[in-house]
């Protein structure tokens, strides 16, 4: 957190109060559904977008945050408290948060952004990515599972099966497993999932999976499984098999490998976004969502030694981030 709090401030720097004159002061809700590093850099990243876009926290910009801690009835309640005090714009940070943000405003005028929500749609909160059709838009982060089970592969030349927890009430997770499902075989993998319907239940989705046989794990963007990831990695490491993460802090946590996404950048693309809205130049309605898939190789060479997994040499120019 201390790297996002320079990053910032570095960045507010570079704006100035002649600048900020031009702007209204506007009131912002974020509601970040967990408390996680990749939901914590999206939320630094929008800030930054923001920052970008002319207004500033402090200057012209008041910021309303909570953090629903893994709970939608909070997500629920603290979108409803945001409406009550007739904040400008709702951001959710991830799916559940978005989902509650767009289910306090949609029969009113106040715009919602959403960050990190793998498919909008099936959320439920546009009609489409082209067309939203609603009083929401925002930034997708849409993972590159060919390209992940492509590495998973590179690693594991010998693997068959790959083991997944999902949460049932998660669109993008259910998005992401039949994605997974389509593309694992090609690569001769097939999968093995579980799903939970809460936190509490990570630990053992891990131990069943690893008594079925997998070869390794393959997380997704599921704020459960992030949020526990070490209860996963705990269960991983004593069966000497492999986490694989969905995005780089992850790997900088204990898992092997990733393609993965920068949710700083992620952020701060829709950080923009909402400044136009802000300033009326943009509608929700007809502004498509920002579909962001680029990626980026990292490993953990703690982990991976540990593992005695050799890097492979498609991958000989991927990110160390062990120890960052």
């Amino acid at each position: 957190m201390k790297k996002l709090f320079l990053i910032a401030f570095c960045a507010l720097m570079l704006f100035s109060s002649a600048a900020l004159s031009e702007k209204d002061a506007k009131t912002v809700g974020i509601i970040q559904y967990a408390t996680h590093p990749s939901l914590d850099n999206c939320t630094a990243g929008f800030l930054l977008g923001l920052a970008e876009g002319g207004y500033i926290e402090g200057e012209n910009l008041t910021v309303d945050f909570q953090n629903a801690m893994a709970e939608m009835a909070n997500s629920d309640m603290q979108a409803k408290n945001m409406v009550a005090k007739n904040e400008d714009m709702l951001v959710g940070v991830a799916t559940p948060a978005a989902m509650s943000a767009y289910a306090a405003t949609k029969e009113l005028s106040i715009p919602v952004v959403f960050v990190a929500v793998s498919d909008a749609v099936a959320a439920g909160i546009v009609q489409s990515n082209e067309a939203p059709g609603t009083n929401c838009t925002g930034a997708s982060d849409v993972l590159n599972l060919e390209k992940q089970v492509e590495m998973i592969r590179a690693f594991l030349p010998d693997a068959k099966t790959i083991g997944v927890i999902y949460t049932t009430s998660e669109p993008n997770s259910l998005t992401h497993l039949s994605r997974l499902n389509e593309i694992a075989p090609g690569f001769g993998f097939a999968v093995e999932a579980i799903g939970i319907t809460s936190a509490s239940e990570v630990a053992g989705a891990a131990a069943t999976l690893i008594s079925r046989g997998v070869d390794c794990f393959n997380n997704f963007t599921d704020n459960n499984v992030v949020e526990n990831l070490q209860l996963l990695l705990h269960a991983a490491d004593e069966a000497g098999i492999p986490v694989f993460g969905s995005e780089v802090e992850q790997v900088v946590g204990g898992c092997l490998a990733t393609q993965g996404i920068d949710y700083i950048e992620l952020g701060k693309a829709c950080g923009r976004l909402a400044a136009e809205i802000l300033d009326g130049t943009a509608s929700p309605e007809t502004t498509p969502v920002l579909l962001v898939d680029d990626c980026t190789p990292a490993y953990n060479s703690q982990t991976a030694e540990k593992l005695g997994i050799a890097l492979p040499e498609a991958y000989l120019d991927a990110e160390d981030v062990a120890g960052t």
